[in-house]
């Protein structure tokens, strides 16, 4: 599992021009899904997003967590992140979950984070404009498999 972890002062998600999701202060994470994924990846990736020291303290160093700022999260599915560009110039997709085990996961992964934060989301599967404010920028890429 695939995460790319942006933290933002606004973000939101439109499909055909109309807005579905918005959050202000906190993470926009597009999210990835890979074969083999399991519900312990979902777990450790959301702990790992929970407890990211991310968010300045008062002397403006990375100190605190989405929790104590009490931010909000926009979760974004993007089965591009499983892409492979190691041959040629056409991305390889081939690593990425079976759409409808890594709508499982995406759905869990979002029913779960939800126990500890506001949560938006996109819409899986669809063609989405995604408009994200970086804060920072701060962006970071975490990979279950190696958590």
């Amino acid at each position: 599992m695939r995460a790319v972890i942006q933290r933002v002062s606004s973000s939101w998600v439109k499909i055909e021009g109309h807005q579905i999701a918005q959050i202000q202060k906190g993470y926009n994470i597009l999210l990835g899904i890979v074969k083999g994924d399991t519900i312990e990846d979902v777990d450790k990736l959301i702990k790992k997003i929970l407890n990211l020291r991310l968010f300045p303290n008062e002397e403006g160093k990375m100190d605190k967590n989405i929790l104590q700022v009490q931010g909000e999260i926009l979760v974004v599915s993007q089965f591009t992140l499983a892409a492979s560009i190691k041959r040629g110039n056409r991305p390889d997709f081939g690593a990425a979950a079976p759409p409808e085990e890594a709508k499982r996961l995406y759905e869990l992964f979002c029913q779960r984070l939800q126990e500890y934060l506001p949560l938006q989301t996109g819409e899986f599967g669809a063609m989405m404009e995604v408009g994200v404010v970086n804060d920072g920028p701060v962006t970071i890429i975490a990979d279950s498999g190696e958590l």
